[in-house]
């Protein structure tokens, strides 16, 4: 039985000291998952339970770039305020559901950096119309995404600068630690929503500082350990 048309290809990330790609599933995403910037967005930050949003899996959402370069991606349509949001993401290489705090490391395959680039006024509009807001969030070109390293070759990441720069200045500076619900809470708490499966990837939200960018412009993410993403506005 074929198809009635091709099916799209499914993305791969490419791992630090491997020939082999890592395949992408879903894409899920942590809303204001750093206190300083929930308060900068309007909000009281607290610890009940974290929430979730999603982005498309494909290769016309998910951008891969290879370490050491520099990636393009295009400015947005219908948008005047274009956000860029520093992300540590974990790659999930074992699946499971209800998976214990004390359990969840063993489900990761490793870590990179990633760009939860949003179309921050569409994201307002929604949400002030109490409207879901995957417009702002969820479009072409808005994961772009360094290349992995193994949590076998640099351990678990619960802590380490995190800094984003647009053209040389820095806006974002924080670090790990700062998350109010750590990496193994994230994937304990997800986990009881979703049955993860090898392949998903989680951006664990951004820390204060986020802001617009314009074409011409280029963003620059490092976090402790892992290649250093760079992408131009085009």
């Amino acid at each position: 039985m074929s198809f009635v048309f091709t099916p799209p290809s499914i993305v791969g990330l490419p791992i630090v000291g491997s020939s082999e790609l890592f395949p992408v599933r879903r894409v899920y995403c942590v809303g204001r998952n750093y206190a300083a910037h929930a308060r900068e967005m309007g909000f009281d930050p607290d610890r009940e339970p974290p929430f979730f949003f999603c982005k498309p899996n494909d290769d016309a959402s998910v951008v891969p770039v290879a370490e050491g370069e520099t990636g393009a991606i295009p400015y947005p349509p219908l948008t005047s305020n274009y956000h860029y949001e520093a992300e540590l993401v974990v790659a999930i290489g074992k699946g499971g559901k209800d998976i214990a705090v004390a359990q969840a490391a063993g489900h990761i395959h490793g870590y990179a950096v990633g760009l939860d680039m949003t179309r921050r006024d569409l994201q307002m509009k929604m949400r002030e119309a109490g409207r879901p807001w995957e417009i702002g969030k969820a479009f072409d070109f808005s994961a772009p995404i360094a290349p992995l390293r193994t949590l076998a070759e640099v351990g678990e990441i619960n802590a380490g600068a995190i800094t984003l720069e647009v053209d040389g200045q820095v806006r974002q500076n924080s670090d790990i630690t700062h998350l109010i619900w750590s990496v193994n809470e994230v994937i304990a708490n997800l986990s009881t929503l979703f049955t993860l499966q090898p392949g998903d990837l989680i951006f664990t939200g951004t820390p204060e500082g986020v802001g617009a960018v314009k074409p011409g412009q280029t963003i620059r993410v490092s976090i402790d350990k892992l290649p250093s993403l760079t992408v131009r506005i085009d």
